[in-house]
């Protein structure tokens, strides 16, 4: 049977994009969220305006393109998702 990812699990892995796919320092644009990410253009653009308006991602307008990159606000996010999903799965549960 197929594993479908939680809304939040989508959100981490979007995060996890724009943290670890930042290597130039000027962020990452949609096209990359969207391979890494596995979610529609329509669904992504709504997730990151709800990230970015959640003070988790950050959004640079470069020339014409947004590009996007985790916020301080975004880590503290990830490391707080990450301690829950191992006390998750200490008990056999899957998130």
């Amino acid at each position: 049977m197929a594993q479908y990812r939680t809304q939040t699990k989508i959100i981490a892995d979007i995060l996890v994009t724009a943290r670890d796919m930042n290597t130039a320092g000027d962020g990452v644009g949609i096209t990359t969220l969207l391979r890494k990410g596995n979610v529609s253009y329509n669904r992504m653009t709504k997730l990151i305006a709800d990230l970015v308006g959640a003070g988790l991602l950050e959004e640079l307008m470069l020339e014409k393109n947004a590009k996007y990159k985790i916020s301080e606000r975004g880590i503290t996010f990830l490391t707080a998702y990450n301690q829950f999903e191992d006390f998750a799965q200490s008990f056999g549960l899957r998130l």
